[in-house]
């Protein structure tokens, strides 16, 4: 069963903040030159060493301050409250969870978290089924992980980005093909960590 960042399991896992910088990741990394904990930089860096020759790891983002992490989850509570009008306030949070955090226990805000893809030498996105970002209700659910209904290169992509990125350390959220972390509170509950490493951070400075 899939856990999603709104289980209370989530914000019962403690955190010890480490106190890594953030730090920006290298332009091969793409443009967005991205803001990560120094740890998950030199995992990301690992991982992308262990990609075929003529692919590479693009990041489109790291870390969030809390006011966008916020005007994320308001943007999405619209969309949701659209799609699923008889949802109470419980199940819409649950379903909100989807696709982005609860502020006190998000990724993107400690610096844990990249929203990624593969490109190509040429630096063309490589298929991965759906765009980065697509929502549950945009996607049809295939924004999934594990989602049927995506095509056999899109399936090799996505299982070629678990590979590498598995292996460096990194936890993926189920439901975003696209997201992955290390250090903060989800991560050590999918790998039973006694604590998260990283916990809010809400600067934007690099170290």
């Amino acid at each position: 069963m899939t856990i999603l960042l709104s289980d209370p399991r989530v914000a019962a896992v403690p955190v010890h903040e480490c106190g890594e910088p953030l730090v920006r990741l290298d332009a091969g990394f793409g443009p967005a030159r991205a803001l990560v904990r120094a740890g998950l930089a030199d995992r990301l860096v690992a991982a992308r060493h262990a990609l075929p020759l003529g692919v590479t790891l693009r990041v489109v983002e790291g870390h969030r301050s809390v006011r966008d992490q916020r005007a994320i989850i308001e943007r999405y509570d619209a969309e949701v409250r659209a799609a699923h009008p008889q949802a109470d306030a419980t199940e819409r949070a649950r379903l909100v969870s989807r696709f982005v955090s609860p502020v006190d226990v998000a990724p993107h805000v400690a610096g844990a978290a990249v929203d990624l893809t593969l490109v190509d030498a040429c630096g063309d996105e490589l298929d991965l089924g759906t765009a980065i970002d697509a929502t549950p209700e945009q996607s049809d659910g295939r924004c999934f992980t594990a989602a049927a209904g995506i095509g056999a290169d899109a399936r090799a992509h996505r299982d070629l980005m678990a590979r590498v990125l598995g292996g460096a350390g990194l936890v993926n959220y189920p439901t975003e093909w696209w997201h992955w972390s290390f250090g903060d509170r989800y991560w050590a509950l999918v790998t039973g960590a006694a604590a998260a490493s990283y916990g809010p951070l809400d600067v934007a400075v690099a170290a």
